[in-house]
């Protein structure tokens, strides 16, 4: 008998994260305003590509995942910490409204968006990120030190 791994449960669950990721991200591309010149600065600086179709959006609170699946997946590898103050999916970034003008946080989402473009959208993006997040944990996971280093580069903290 085979054990179901953390790894194999994410890549049955990755379809459903992939289209919850899209459909958020197409509102955000909707919705959302684009970066100010600064911030496309910020953004080539952190290794976007193509940061004119990049799309912020400021909202009360962070949307989480509505499908029960995919919140019992979150909850396991804690993808999202509590009240988290930004997501990126792809070109959408999601920020909280009281977090709209943080330099640092709105740096550390556009590196997620190169990591996006390096890997080559949203499911690969999905399936390494929550790989990362199920056998290291959130704080840990490569791809989110990786943007935490950046931002603090670029921002010289």
């Amino acid at each position: 008998m085979q054990c179901e791994t953390p790894v194999d449960h994410f890549e049955a669950v990755l379809p459903l994260a992939a289209e919850w990721a899209r459909e958020q991200e197409q509102l955000i591309l909707r919705e959302g305003e684009p970066l100010s010149p600064d911030q496309v600065a910020d953004a080539r600086a952190a290794g976007v590509r193509d940061p004119e179709r990049v799309r912020v959006l400021a909202v009360k609170q962070i949307p989480a995942p509505p499908h029960p699946i995919l919140q019992a997946a979150s909850a396991t590898i804690e993808f999202l910490p509590q009240a988290p103050c930004g997501l990126t999916l792809q070109y959408g970034i999601f920020l909280r409204n009281d977090r709209r003008q943080d330099r640092h946080l709105v740096v550390h989402e556009l590196v997620h968006t190169s990591q996006y473009e390096r890997l080559g959208g949203i499911v690969p993006f999905l399936r390494d990120y929550l790989t990362e997040c199920a056998m290291f944990g959130y704080h840990e996971a490569p791809l989110e030190r990786e943007a935490e280093e950046i931002a603090a580069q670029i921002c010289g903290a």
